[in-house]
């Protein structure tokens, strides 16, 4: 008994909750819970009756106290076995009930649920939020969004005639699987009909860079001159030259495989579907600063933390190029600075920006 009121008020509990976000989502279980509610109620009024005649009895010195016990007991037993009984003879509603809910759950599509809630799931390339894109009921308000994104990238630097060469081993500086970031917020519109598989992006947003010298090794700048050279004054135990943008993206985005809905006799492109997607863009950026940074210890600390504002060996300007593919909220992508990032006053070897990233974070708005 125990276990079947359990079951029947997770149930019950778990419907409410849902029935708060989407009140037409499981119309069977609500219609199980009410009828699981009647039983209940029903047979406990009959139930409490008998229970009211026995205390009469024992009040009037009918019966004992042990024997007002034992019919307690006894009514208590037949009334639960009853309601057993009844609930049992639902089972079989629950089941169906219980499997459709499962099936929605599991293989209805996100988009096409009838819900206004917002949207949030946790992906191979992270965290992507839709807010309130359920409110719009019409797809054409799915073709213009504006997103928040944010990035992570492996950057190195190429020479200008190798400007590709990602990981060369001549670079002033190491080759690392994530050093760098941006965070853009941009607005998404179509180009042609609603149908047309061709949309543009532009947004305003900020890029990190960071550049680790190779082991040992820490920028130096001396003279209006920025180079890498070996660190001398202590145990070094972490450095990193950060250069910090505000830029500009300007993207187009092609749908490869695109799907169409009709609406009031319109077909449009679905823009809440997962679809294959080529990204090619271009962007301009204005530095916002360069700082050295670096950390170590001497016979006189264990912790000392230098950052130094760089001044000369930095382009305050970058201009570069972007080519991605995503599929749905997966997406990953290569950018190339056009310009150098580092000037002539910079005696380093290899002075283009090149990135390797992928989007970890997407909420549209």
């Amino acid at each position: 008994m125990k276990t079947k009121l359990i079951l029947m008020a997770a149930v019950m509990a778990f419907t409410y909750s849902t029935a708060q976000q989407t009140p037409d989502m499981n119309p069977k279980i609500k219609l199980y819970s009410k009828k699981i509610d009647s039983i209940v109620v029903s047979e406990k009024s009959k139930m409490n009756a008998e229970l009211d005649i026995i205390d009469k009895d024992f009040k009037e010195k009918k019966i004992t106290a042990e024997e007002k016990q034992k019919q307690r007991s006894d009514i208590a037993m037949k009334y639960q076995q009853t309601i057993n009984e009844k609930v049992d003879a639902q089972e079989s509603e629950l089941q169906s009930a219980t499997k459709e809910m499962v099936k929605n759950a599991v293989f209805m599509d996100r988009d096409s649920m009838n819900s206004k809630r917002n949207e949030m799931w946790v992906g191979l390339n992270g965290l992507n939020m839709k807010l309130g894109q359920n409110r719009k009921k019409s797809p054409k308000h799915s073709l213009q969004t504006i997103e928040l994104s944010a990035s992570v990238m492996g950057t190195g630097l190429t020479a200008k005639n190798e400007p590709f060469n990602f990981y060369d081993k001549n670079s002033d500086t190491r080759n690392t699987i994530i050093n760098s970031s941006q965070m853009a917020l941009r607005y998404e519109g179509q180009i042609g009909g609603f149908k047309s598989p061709v949309f543009y992006r532009v947004g305003l947003g900020v890029r990190f860079d960071q550049y680790v010298p190779k082991y040992g090794n820490v920028f130096k700048q001396e003279d209006h001159t920025l180079f890498v050279d070996d660190f001398d004054r202590g145990n070094l135990k972490k450095t990193q030259f950060n250069n910090t943008y505000l830029y500009i993206p300007v993207d187009l985005r092609f749908v490869l495989n695109p799907k169409y809905i009709e609406y009031e006799g319109v077909q449009y492109l679905d823009n809440k579907k997962r679809q294959l997607s080529l990204v090619m863009g271009v962007y301009g950026g204005v530095k916002v600063g360069s700082v050295n940074y670096i950390k170590y210890s001497n016979e006189n600390s264990k912790r000392i933390v230098e950052r130094e504002r760089i001044m000369d060996g930095v382009n305050d300007f970058i201009v570069g190029g972007k080519f991605g593919i995503s599929y749905g909220s997966f997406k990953v992508f290569v950018q190339k600075d056009f310009t150098p990032i580092f000037n002539d006053s910079a005696l380093l070897k290899n002075k283009y920006g090149v990135q390797i990233g992928i989007e970890f974070v997407n909420i549209v708005f």
